[in-house]
């Protein structure tokens, strides 16, 4: 049990979060008074502190009443973080008292530092958009966010590769995002929303006529504006009968006026949705890129995480996608799988590189609190933090004798071992879309069940989130009501 009592301040998220990378297996309370926390359990105190109108934090923790650890930040005002926020310092230097005083104590390698967003790279444009350079941003982020030298040059690098893609940002131009919600199964590590064709094959008709309704709706709102990327995902998109997607294609390109798309993604995902007839539908379709993800390409976790198919269908629905003429196809797998290890994820890597794929997607498992893995946790063995950095290595090392490079990347809640997803890519193979959606430097209008529009507003540097329903149910009875709430964003400009 970890207690934690915080004195001057109210950063009760970002300290739990914080304290979360060092004990990611104790229950962590935040508590009003010292004498609720009990002897046996750790107890953080930390302080912030103004005296003279300098701002000084204290970190002491202790443990059975006496001190095992502790930390100073003499003057928050000598962070330099290059901008004049003195919340933001303020903030700054209560978690980096914390991290010194719980490294002392304990051996959890936390690669991040203090930093415990999902979009790292955010703080790398953000630097560069002020005029600095690669040697003061680097600095920035060791000596102040505290991240290990390895993270520090991963997000600069990949934030010069994204930049040429996002930059000048362009306020007239907008992405879509369409959510497919069906599978064939549900895998047990998903939180995305997702409905087993099993149990909701009967609304698949009703839900791709609502669907048509929303893209045909909202393509009105925004006339106006220029369409940059479009996007299918889910769920599966091609779980779905081939003349349902067809239906669904052939309405964004006649809503939009569009004979062609700068950039059209489809995850075709699983291999158990892959034909011949879909894959040819989505080639006449001018699909430019699509996914087939095997996660692993062990038979025995696949089984487990509740896949209804075998390595060698995927590596058929791979070789057939080839034949058909697609040249731009990604592939994810997942480290961290339950019962994995290195051997297999070796063993994954082996065979995607007799691939080739022009895209990689490396994923560190994270424990979801909507997935099945969640309610389940104590039934499977999950990899060490130890062993998942090896694993990340290997995957590393295999996607740069792929000749890929990394270009965009993002990190979660509840990942394991506190690291992050990695999308690895042949030059000049990289997905505009992903760039986007995780640098939010351009809006994306989401469509269909689950979807989440974010409108960017740059002079402001400011995001509205926009969220359509998740059950299928209330978004096919209130699909008015999803595009009434983009409608007051663009009517009127």
């Amino acid at each position: 049990m970890i207690n934690i009592k915080l004195y001057g301040h109210n950063y009760d998220y970002d300290v739990h979060e914080l304290v979360k990378l060092f004990y990611s297996s104790e229950e962590i309370e935040l508590v009003d008074e010292k004498t609720l926390a009990k002897n046996q359990s750790l107890l953080i105190e930390n302080w912030l502190i103004c005296k003279d109108d300098k701002y000084s934090v204290e970190t002491i923790v202790t443990r059975e009443d006496s001190c095992i650890s502790s930390s100073v930040i003499d003057d928050v005002s000598l962070i330099d973080i290059k901008e004049d926020n003195f919340n933001k310092k303020i903030k700054i230097g209560i978690k980096q008292s914390i991290y010194k005083a719980l490294s002392k104590i304990t051996d959890i390698n936390v690669p991040w530092g203090i930093l415990t967003g999902i979009r790292p790279t955010k703080i790398v444009h953000d630097l560069y958009d002020k005029g600095y350079d690669r040697k003061t941003i680097y600095n920035v982020l060791i000596n102040e966010y505290f991240l290990n030298k390895e993270k520090a040059d991963l997000i600069i690098d990949i934030a010069n590769r994204e930049r040429k893609y996002i930059y000048p940002v362009n306020e007239n131009k907008f992405s879509l995002y369409i959510s497919i919600p069906f599978c064939p199964t549900r895998c047990l590590y998903c939180s995305f929303p997702s409905n087993s064709l099993d149990r909701w094959g009967h609304m698949v008709d009703e839900y791709t006529d609502k669907l048509i309704y929303e893209i045909d709706m909202v393509s009105k709102l925004l006339r106006n504006k220029e369409l940059n990327t479009v996007y299918i995902g889910g769920g599966t998109p091609t779980a779905i009968p081939k003349e349902n997607l067809d239906k669904i294609i052939k309405k964004l390109y006649q809503a939009f006026g569009k004979d062609e798309f700068n950039e059209f993604t489809v995850e075709a995902g699983r291999p158990d949705t892959i034909n011949k007839d879909m894959l040819m539908m989505l080639k006449e379709n001018k699909v430019h890129r699509i996914s087939i993800n095997p996660q692993t390409m062990n038979d025995a976790t696949l089984s487990l995480i509740g896949r209804k198919h075998k390595t060698d269908e995927i590596i058929t629905a791979y070789n057939l996608a080839k034949e058909i003429g697609f040249d731009s196809i990604n592939m994810d797998v997942i480290v961290g799988l339950p019962e994995e290890g290195k051997e297999e994820i070796v063993r994954t890597m082996e065979e995607i590189m007799k691939l080739s794929p022009e895209n990689l997607t490396v994923h560190t498992m994270a424990i979801k609190r909507a997935s099945k893995l969640k309610e389940s946790i104590d039934e499977f063995s999950l990899t060490k933090q130890a062993v998942i950095e090896e694993m990340l290595d290997i995957t590393k090392s295999y996607a740069k004798e792929m000749g890929m490079v990394p270009y965009y990347m993002y990190r979660q809640k509840q990942i394991l071992g506190n690291y992050e997803n990695i999308g690895y890519s042949i030059p000049g193979k990289e997905c505009i879309y992903n760039m986007l959606i995780m640098e939010e430097k351009e809006t994306i209008i989401a469509l269909g069940a689950g979807g989440i529009s974010k409108i960017f507003f740059p002079n402001e540097n400011r995001l509205e989130r926009v969220p359509n329903v998740k059950n299928l149910q209330f978004y096919i009875d209130r699909v008015d009501e999803m595009v009434d709430r983009k409608r007051k964003f663009f009517v009127g400009e």
